[in-house]
C-alpha cells in the first residue's frame, strides 16, 4: 500500500526501487573504476547526504567520507553569484582519490567552483558524481563521471532534495506542482 503524496507533489518521478537499482548500478561502475584503491567519497551538504550513504553502502572497495558545505549569493539581477564554503573539510585530500558527491547538478557554477577549489588541494584523481544531472539548465559544463538520473527543467524533492528544508527524507524523488512554486516566491 502506498502512502498519498504530499500537498504539492505533482507526481513520483522516480520510485525507491528505481533509485536503488541505479544507485547499485552507478556503484558497481565507480568500483570496478577505483578497484584496488581507496576512495574518498566527498559529499556536499545537505543534499548529498541521503545519496551518499546508498552509494557507500553499495560500493565494493574501501572508501572514506568526508563532507563539506557551501553557500552561495546571487546578485540582484539574477545572475549567478558568489560561492563560498561555509563548512571546510575534515581532513586532507592531498595525494588521495576524490569522489565529489552532489545530489543534483544544475547550471554547473558551483560544481566547477568546487572542483577547481578541491583539485587545487593536490588530491591524487578527483571525479563527480551525482544523483540527478539537470543538463538543460547547464550554463558551465563540467565533467560528470557519474550520473544516476538525467532530468528535465523540473522542480524535484526527496533523497535528499528540498523545498524550504522540507521533503528531503522521502524515498522517492517527486516533481513540485508549479503553482506551489509561484505561492512562495
Amino acid at each position: 500500500m502506498s502512502l498519498p503524496l504530499p500537498a504539492g507533489v505533482e507526481r513520483v518521478l522516480f520510485t525507491e526501487e528505481q533509485i536503488h537499482e541505479r544507485v547499485r548500478k552507478v556503484a558497481a561502475e565507480i568500483s570496478e573504476r577505483y578497484r584496488g584503491r581507496e576512495l574518498k567519497l566527498v559529499g556536499v551538504l545537505k543534499g548529498s547526504v541521503f545519496f551518499l550513504t546508498q552509494l557507500a553502502r553499495a560500493i565494493e572497495i574501501p572508501v572514506k567520507i568526508d563532507f563539506l558545505s557551501i553557500s552561495s549569493f546571487s546578485s540582484k539581477s539574477g545572475s549567478a553569484g558568489v560561492v563560498r564554503i561555509a563548512k571546510d573539510l575534515d581532513d586532507s585530500i592531498e595525494g588521495e582519490d576524490v569522489l565529489l558527491v552532489e545530489d543534483i547538478i544544475d547550471t554547473g557554477f558551483t560544481i566547477r567552483y568546487l572542483l577547481q577549489t578541491l583539485a587545487g588541494r593536490g588530491p591524487n584523481s578527483m571525479g563527480l558524481c551525482t544523483l540527478l544531472d539537470r543538463t538543460s539548465r547547464r550554463i558551465v559544463q563540467v565533467p560528470v563521471d557519474f550520473r544516476c538520473f538525467e532530468i528535465g527543467d523540473h522542480f524535484v524533492i526527496g533523497c535528499g532534495l528540498d523545498y524550504k528544508q522540507l521533503y528531503r527524507n522521502l524515498d522517492y524523488i517527486a516533481v513540485m506542482n508549479p503553482e506551489i512554486l509561484k505561492k512562495s516566491v
